[in-house]
C-alpha cells in the first residue's frame, strides 16, 4: 500500500520550499497538481521530473477514486496546490478523507501557508484565532458575518484585491468601524506589505491606494463585555 503525501508549496518566494518537500516530490510515483502548468514551473525550477496529473476543485470528486486505487496498489502519490498547503482554501480535503477511509497512510509536510505569517505580523493576539478563509461571495455572506459579530478570537479571512474594499466596508458595518485589523498582501513576495489600523482607516487607505496581489485580512476579536465595561468605567473615572 502506498502513501499519500500532502506537500505545501511556496506562496511567493521559491526559497520557502523545504528540502523535504523537494525530496518527496522527486521520490513519489505521481504528483497531483491543482494546475499542472503552475506546478510544472515549480517542478522544473527544482529539477523534479515526476509525472503530473490534474487534480482540482472541479474534478476532485471524479479523480479521487482512481487516485485511491493507485495508492492501494502501492503507488506513492504527492498532492500540491498552486501555492500554500493543500486543503487550506484549496483542493485536498476530499482526497484526504477518501484516503483515510480506505486505510491509506496520509503524511502532511509542514510548510508555507499564507495566513500564519499574516496573523503573526498583524500585531493582533494570535494565541487564539479562527480561520474563516474566503467568505461566501453572495448567499450566506451576511449571515456568516453576523455569526462572527461576537467572536472574541482574532479572525482571519482570505480575499481578492477586487473585493477588498467591499469586504472592509461590510466588516466595519457589522463589527464597528473602529475595530482593529490588518491587511497583509503579497506574502513572501518582493512587495509584501502589512497595513494596520481600524477597519475604517484600512478602507480609506485602500480607497487611495489600489490593492494588488493576494490578500489576507486579520481582524481583532470582539472585546470581552466585562473587560469593556471596566475599561469604559476606568475611562470615565479619569475624565
Amino acid at each position: 500500500m502506498g502513501t499519500l503525501y500532502i506537500v505545501p508549496t511556496p506562496v511567493g518566494n521559491m526559497e520557502d520550499m523545504t528540502l523535504r518537500a523537494i525530496r518527496i516530490l522527486k521520490e513519489v510515483d505521481l504528483v497531483l497538481a491543482e494546475d499542472t502548468r503552475t506546478s510544472g514551473i515549480l517542478l522544473k525550477h527544482f529539477e523534479i521530473k515526476q509525472q503530473l496529473l490534474s487534480h482540482h476543485k472541479f474534478n476532485e470528486h471524479g479523480t479521487s477514486a482512481a487516485v485511491v486505487e493507485r495508492l492501494l496498489a502501492g503507488q506513492n502519490i504527492a498532492l500540491v496546490s498552486d501555492a500554500g498547503t493543500p486543503g487550506i482554501s484549496d483542493p485536498g480535503f476530499f482526497l484526504v478523507r477518501e484516503a483515510v477511509r480506505a486505510g491509506i497512510e496520509v503524511v502532511t509536510l509542514p510548510g508555507p501557508t499564507a495566513f500564519v505569517p499574516a496573523l503573526v505580523s498583524s500585531g493582533l493576539p494570535c494565541d487564539r484565532f479562527c480561520f474563516e478563509g474566503f467568505l461566501p461571495q453572495k448567499k450566506g455572506r451576511q449571515t456568516r458575518l453576523e455569526q462572527l459579530r461576537s467572536e472574541q478570537r482574532t479572525m482571519v479571512f482570505y480575499e481578492s484585491p477586487y473585493r477588498l474594499l467591499k469586504t472592509l466596508g461590510q466588516l466595519a458595518e457589522v463589527f464597528g468601524a473602529d475595530r482593529q485589523a490588518s491587511v497583509c498582501r503579497e506574502i513572501s513576495k518582493v512587495h509584501e506589505e502589512s497595513v494596520r489600523g481600524t477597519l475604517q482607516e484600512l478602507a480609506e487607505h485602500f480607497t487611495q491606494t489600489e490593492p494588488r496581489g493576494e490578500i489576507v485580512i486579520v481582524v481583532a476579536g470582539a472585546p470581552d463585555e466585562k473587560t469593556e465595561r471596566e475599561r469604559k468605567h476606568h475611562s470615565e473615572e479619569q475624565s
